[in-house]
This record gives structure tokens, C-alpha cells and sequence, in this order.
């Protein structure tokens, strides 16, 4: 592994685990939807200047519009505003923990709805996960109307848009990637914007404080606009697999995010279900030697 796609792998999980404590501050100031839509908003302009810097083609009359916004809404503005609603309930840390069964999911989706090919390791790793998700519910403490289940539902509605989302993203055909960042954080935003104007107070005005901004531009700019730039960077100079690593580092940084800058307690169950679901991602991301994946078929 060269030193620069260490550098790579270790700055993208600080930037997608930081995005959880983002998320957590601006719920001060703002709602779930509105907080999807400034994220999306500022990606958007980001992958739109590096596109112009880059002199990358937009090609806006060959994207095909309709399929692009179906896996924006479901891929980028819904798990967004989840992932926010979750946060008004849960930790950042425990939130980045349920995020990481997303892998696990979408071998879920694919198999059940996309005749996606599956072997035995990927449902023992499912299995273990699912350990993981009861470590980390706590029945013990829990009742069917607690607020910390809510957020629970909330989180694990997040990852299952996910993953639904990356199976219909695979299907998108004839766009580059930079055509996929910027039609679907331009759908994300247009989504996530109309939810937000209609259904909750939007004080854009509360962007002129400084720490708002700050925090935007860590969400968008950085999270959302060069994360992209960094995830596809290792994927052509590394593997998709090498790239997909950094589902085992988010976690621990948004953890250490929580624990220093917003004083999130911790607890056994935290570090326990942690341990179980990574275990769950790591079996389930294994492929058993002379395994072959069956086609996908474009849509």
C-alpha cells in the first residue's frame, strides 16, 4: 500500500465520521431535511467547480434524467435526512455504528429484489451483524416506545436507502462518475429541498453565523463533494476493496469525534456491538475461492 492511498483511506474516514458530529451540531439550528438539503446543496457546488476545473463534460442531454432522480432521492436526500432524524435520538457514535451495516444490507436487497448473486459466507457475516444489533439495542432497557428505539428504526431506515440506493446506482450506464456525484447531489438537493421548505421552518438566515458555515462546509464540502473525489481515487489507484475499508475505520473516528468534541458517553454495548457488526461486514465482504457473481442486468 503506497503512502498515498494510507493517506487517502485515513482522511476519508476522518471526514465521513466527522460528518455524524456535523449532523449532531446543526440539529441545533436546523431540521432533518433542512440539514440533507445545505449537505447536498454545498456538494453540489463543489463537484460542480472541480467538474469546471477539471474541464470534466456535464453531458446534461445524455444522463437519463428520471432513473438519475429516482437514485437521488433514494441514495443521497432520504438516508440523509434519516441519518439527521436518527441523530435527534442517538449519539453520533452509535449512528455511525448502525451506518456500517450498509454493506450487510445490500446483499440483503440485492439477493431479495435484484436476483443478486449470494454464497453462504455473506448470510453467516448477516447473522453475526444482526448479534451486533441486538448488543447494541440493549433490550434489557428498552421498551417498543422508547425514543432510543426510534432513533434505532431511524438509522437502520437510513442503511436500508442505502443500500437500495447503491444497487440502482451500479445500474446507471454511460455516465462517468463525476456525472453520477453531480446529477445525483443535484437531485438530492431539489428532493430534500422541497421536503424541507414544506414541512419544516427553513432559516437559511442562520448560515450567516460563522460555526453554521463551518459546519456546512465540513458536511458538504468536505463529506459530501471531496469524499467522493477521495472514495473513487482509491478505487482506480487501489480496488474497489481497498476503497471499501473505510467501512471499518468510520466508525472508530466518529467515535473518537463524539467522545472529544461532544462528550458522548460510552459504554460497553457501544464498542461490543461495534466489534460483532464489523466482524459481520468483514465475513460477509469474504468471497469463497472460485465463487462468480452473476451479471447484473442494466436497467
Amino acid at each position: 500500500m503506497s503512502q498515498r492511498l494510507a493517506g487517502a483511506l485515513i482522511l476519508l474516514s476522518l471526514i465521513w465520521g466527522g460528518s455524524f458530529f456535523f449532523v449532531k451540531e446543526l440539529l441545533h439550528d436546523f431540521g432533518p431535511w433542512t440539514i440533507a438539503f445545505l449537505r447536498s446543496g454545498f456538494g453540489f457546488v463543489t463537484i460542480t467547480i472541480i467538474m469546471l476545473v477539471l474541464r470534466q463534460p456535464f453531458g446534461l442531454r445524455s444522463i437519463k434524467w428520471l432513473p438519475m432522480m429516482i437514485v437521488a432521492v433514494v441514495n443521497t436526500a432520504a438516508p440523509w435526512a434519516f441519518i439527521a432524524f436518527s441523530e435527534t435520538k442517538l449519539t453520533s457514535g452509535m449512528a455511525s455504528i448502525l451506518n456500517a451495516t450498509t454493506p450487510l444490507w445490500t446483499i440483503v436487497v440485492g439477493a431479495l429484489f435484484f436476483q443478486s448473486a449470494t454464497h453462504r459466507m455473506q448470510w453467516v457475516g448477516m447473522g453475526v451483524a444482526f448479534a451486533g444489533l441486538i448488543i447494541l439495542l440493549d433490550l434489557r432497557s428498552l421498551t417498543a416506545g422508547s425514543v432510543h428505539l426510534i432513533g434505532f428504526i431511524g438509522m437502520l431506515a437510513a442503511t436500508l436507502c442505502y443500500a437500495f440506493g447503491s444497487q440502482l446506482s451500479r445500474r446507471l450506464q454511460g455516465v462517468t462518475m463525476y456525472q453520477i456525484t453531480f446529477g445525483t447531489l443535484l437531485g438530492g438537493m431539489l428532493g430534500s429541498g422541497a421536503m424541507a421548505f414544506a414541512t419544516e421552518k427553513v432559516h437559511l438566515e442562520r448560515l450567516s453565523d460563522m460555526t453554521n458555515m463551518g459546519l456546512c462546509i465540513g458536511l458538504g464540502v468536505f463529506g459530501s463533494g471531496i469524499a467522493y473525489i477521495l472514495f473513487y481515487y482509491m478505487i482506480r489507484e487501489g480496488s474497489a476493496e481497498f476503497a471499501t475499508m473505510v467501512t471499518y475505520l468510520v466508525p472508530g473516528t466518529a467515535l473518537i469525534w463524539g467522545i472529544t468534541l461532544l462528550d458522548e458517553p460510552v459504554h460497553w454495548t457501544l464498542f461490543a456491538g461495534l466489534a460483532f457488526i464489523l466482524c459481520g461486514v468483514f465475513l460477509g465482504g469474504r468471497k469463497p475461492k472460485g465463487a462468480q457473481s452473476r451479471q447484473m442486468k442494466p436497467v
